[in-house]
């Protein structure tokens, strides 16, 4: 039985319904965008995903793996979404699109401004066509700037941030994060500014305009090392797993497995000391504050070090779980994927789409002790084209058969 079988099977159902009636647009693509908009659906909003006619989100063509013929990535960040195909570069398509805008509240974009303007999809012009309507723009640089023309992708917005020259060995070259970490905040961000504007816009009944930029969210994750170069001019450098700040924070070998530990405080300090037995060492006069550790480091480092080499680390967790020192193991995927508490959680499950069962991983955040997000599978390409244009802007089936032999839809 592969792994994917053993995953729980999630039904189609209601889902959360907190932003039940709000109409969101997704005309972004990759993994930014349609992440942002996927966050947006888990929460109830209903998504209609627009994309290119014959070939679709970008992400649909990124594999291997694929699964029964659909890309992996994709199916990662496009849950809880209808999908209609428009051209929209064509005069027939950008009406469609107008008699969509009319009727939605928010959309989501991730072209740059000239791009934008050029298909007719710039704020000026939707917002003229909807007042109501939130527009938001997701571009590697923002809108605005000398960078705003430029194409963006999660490693380039990581190597502006800075984050990539923090990650790694002292000893080797700059590391990218191992999931598309610019690309996800950003993501989340702009969740978070269209529930802000949808929120302004009850007071107003007016729209906004909104600016997200990968780079931006990028460098924001990066706060707590940007603010104290700024204030102390202490240049950080890559310290691998050991933390610069904090004087205990890193991984350490124990007799099979590795470990992770942080004594992030005094007093988790004095507990670790008192779990390994060897409380007087904790409780020297010498180790008594984080700075006073921190410029001890190498023989604390060296002593912790002797110490868990002693013991499997299955014993030291559960010694450190009864001191309640932090402290886990460095899981691989397929360890994350079984992990009990996350599949308790609901974390991880299946379900069934077009073409077989699905994975898919949940939101993880509970409202009321709920956290069942799955109302639909992610999208075929062009699925509900016909039921969408149908129902929303009363098409006959004559016309909708001539919009696809025109290549329209």
């Amino acid at each position: 039985m592969s792994q994917l079988e053993k995953l729980p099977r999630m039904q189609d159902n209601d889902g959360l319904r907190l932003l039940d009636g709000l109409r969101v647009l997704d005309m972004t693509t990759s993994i930014a965008g349609p992440y942002a908009t996927q966050l947006l659906a888990d929460l109830g909003a209903d998504v209609t995903k627009i994309e290119k006619v014959g070939a679709g989100d970008d992400t649909r063509a990124w594999g291997p793996p694929f699964l029964d013929g659909e890309s992996l990535w994709y199916l990662s960040v496009n849950r809880n979404k209808a999908s209609v195909t428009l051209d929209v570069s064509r005069t027939e398509g950008q009406a469609i699109l107008d008699d969509l805008v009319r009727q939605s509240d928010v959309i989501v974009l991730n072209m740059v401004p000239q791009v934008q303007q050029k298909l007719g999809l710039d704020f000026e012009r939707l917002h003229a066509i909807n007042p109501r309507l939130i527009h938001v723009s997701l571009t590697g640089f923002g809108v605005s700037g000398p960078r705003s023309s430029l194409p963006c992708y999660d490693l380039i917005a990581e190597g502006y941030s800075g984050v990539m020259d923090l990650t790694g060995e002292p000893e080797s070259g700059p590391q990218k994060v191992g999931t598309p970490a610019a690309d996800l905040l950003a993501g989340q961000d702009v969740a978070l500014a269209t529930l802000a504007a949808v929120i302004e816009r009850q007071r107003t009944n007016v729209g906004k305009r909104v600016d997200v930029s990968m780079v931006a969210s990028m460098v924001r994750f990066m706060s707590p090392r940007i603010v104290p170069y700024l204030g102390s001019g202490e240049r950080v450098s890559r310290s691998g797993g050991r933390d610069s700040v904090i004087a205990v924070y890193q991984v350490f070998d124990t007799a099979d497995d590795p470990v992770t530990l942080g004594l992030g405080n005094d007093a988790i300090w004095r507990r670790f000391w008192e779990a390994v037995d060897s409380a007087d060492y904790g409780a020297s006069e010498k180790f008594r504050t984080n700075a006073a550790r921190r410029n001890a480091r190498p023989e604390i480092v060296e002593t912790i070090s002797a110490v868990l080499k002693t013991r499997r680390r299955s014993e030291w967790l559960a010694l450190f779980a009864e001191y309640r020192i932090p402290a886990g193991p460095i899981n691989r995927v397929d360890q994350v994927v079984t992990d009990p508490h996350l599949l308790d959680d609901g974390l991880f499950y299946t379900v069934l789409g077009e073409n077989g069962l699905v994975p898919q991983v949940g939101l993880g955040i509970k409202f009321d002790g709920q956290a069942t997000v799955h109302r639909r599978p992610p999208p075929a390409l062009g699925q509900d084209t016909i039921r969408v244009l149908q129902e929303r802007l009363g098409m006959s089936e004559a016309r909708l058969a001539d919009l696809k032999n025109d290549g329209i839809v």
